[in-house]
């Protein structure tokens, strides 16, 4: 047997391997670059075609053969092993889905494909952009988001970005995109028992439709960020898994470093943490509202006769896993806030205290504020045995009831961030997201202070947390 008979044997009862041949099927001159993260999708695709899963939500970043895997490679290798299947494909637009469409078509147009399932024939009665049916009855049929299915079934449906980016944000566009597939889409199945659907698309908001689905359950979720926020297996076969540690990347050959930061800084931070990083925060906020902070112009600020408060939180280990250690520097006005700047580090405690230091030279604090726990108390010790003077903090309530307590000041309009800061975004994003995202490093640090700006307690030892 030659390599390509070998390659095509291969790719009959393998999707990942098909998926390589779609992709040079439909990108003639494009060079394909194989990845775990195709074989971990195409893994899941392989079990919804076996029945062992009739609900998955592949959630990914833009740009990592989403669309060629799930909505050309994946239909065109379930109806070629077996032409009497019907298959719906729904995208947010019917261009876009008849583009998938044309994708598929060229795919089971193909030499190789004809020749690795002979049993796939088109059939004449029904072959446009948006339907190609088979001899054996069964079909691929396109349509958009919101369109007509009447009298239209299936045995799988495939929901392939149901929503355009720009659209994320309207309430009446996401509601009217869940309530199509809820009473409409769901509804199509020939064999309710057993059709199943999969949703592939880009986190956009927490109430996007993964977000409304994953919320209601009974949905298995494979979830693929840019970049790892954790250490975690991903099974890419029967007995294969990916171990993918802190900070690796999804697919360095097609999304490096330099081209992840050109990204986050071009989109934003909340942008690209949902995008790119599948973990949307709400626009509005949770115990926190975005329209609650002011901004202030940073080089028209004259902090002279303000007090000068320094918070830090820090963690107890710096490893790239751990939590970061932040600090934050606040101006206080009378009763208004001003937060002048922020450093966040994930930093082993002889790196972390010339990280402090360097700020406390900087910034020249009348008040530093460290919580006293872990190595923020031997952060205190050794500082106390430099002569820097320090205010320990010993929190007594939960981190929520903290914020409470401050909320009502960021309602107020009293809290004003610097506008054009490079690390607004992050902050903005973890603080809206609280107490739902992964880290409140810096949420930790931001009430330690206001607790005590707003309590105005000079001296001594104080308790956060008590009314």
């Amino acid at each position: 047997m030659s390599a390509i008979q070998m390659l095509f044997a291969a790719a009959r009862d393998d999707l990942a391997v098909f998926v390589g041949l779609a992709f040079s099927a439909v990108e003639p001159g494009g060079k394909y670059l194989p990845n775990w993260h195709i074989r971990a999708i195409a893994y899941q695709l392989e079990r919804v075609s076996k029945g062992e899963c009739k609900r998955l939500i592949i959630t990914m970043p833009p740009r990592s053969l989403k669309s060629i895997t799930a909505s050309v490679a994946f239909p065109a290798w379930f109806l070629g092993r077996d032409p009497s299947k019907k298959v719906i494909c729904v995208s947010y637009a019917q261009s876009l889905a008849v583009k998938h469409a044309n994708d598929f078509r060229t795919v089971v147009d193909s030499a190789w494909y004809r020749s690795m399932f002979p049993s796939f024939k088109v059939s004449p009665r029904k072959n446009t952009e948006n339907e190609l049916q088979t001899t054996l009855g069964g079909n691929r049929l396109a349509t958009s988001t919101g369109g007509q299915l009447t009298g239209r079934g299936g045995d799988i449906i495939i929901i392939d970005d149901p929503l355009k980016a720009d659209e994320a944000h309207s309430e009446s566009a996401r509601n009217k995109c869940a309530e199509w597939v809820r009473t409409t889409l769901m509804s199509r199945f020939d064999n309710p028992a057993a059709g199943a659907v999969v949703l592939v698309m880009q986190r956009l908001h927490v109430d996007d439709l993964a977000g409304v689905l994953l919320e209601t359950g009974g949905w298995e979720h494979l979830n693929l960020s840019a970049i790892a926020e954790q250490d975690e297996r991903v099974q890419t076969g029967l007995h294969r898994w990916n171990d993918r540690k802190f900070g690796d990347l999804l697919h360095p050959a097609r999304l490096g470093h330099v081209e992840l930061e050109r990204l986050k800084r071009d989109l934003g931070s909340l942008t690209f943490s949902a995008q790119y990083q599948q973990s949307p925060a709400p626009p509005d906020g949770n115990m926190v509202k975005r329209v609650w902070f002011r901004d202030y112009d940073p080089h028209q600020f004259d902090r002279r006769s303000m007090t000068i408060v320094q918070s830090w939180d820090t963690a107890l280990k710096g490893d790239p896993s751990s939590d970061y250690s932040v600090g934050t520097t606040w101006a206080k006005d009378d009763n208004n806030y001003y937060l002048v700047d922020l450093v966040r580090v994930r930093a082993a405690y002889p790196d972390l205290i010339k990280a402090v230091k360097r700020s406390l030279t900087e910034h020249d604090p009348d008040i530093i504020l460290i919580e006293d726990a872990g190595s923020g108390s031997s952060l205190i010790a050794d500082l106390e045995s430099q002569d820097i003077r320090t205010t320990p903090v010993k929190p007594r309530s939960d981190k929520e009831s903290r914020l409470s307590r401050v909320a009502a000041m960021i309602e107020n309009g009293n809290v004003n961030l610097p506008k054009d800061a490079h690390w607004k975004d992050d902050f903005l994003l973890e603080v809206l997201a609280f107490p739902h995202g992964r880290h409140d490093d810096q949420v930790d640090s931001m009430t330690q202070a206001l607790i005590w700006m707003k309590d105005d307690r000079p001296t001594g030892r104080f308790y956060v947390g008590t009314f």
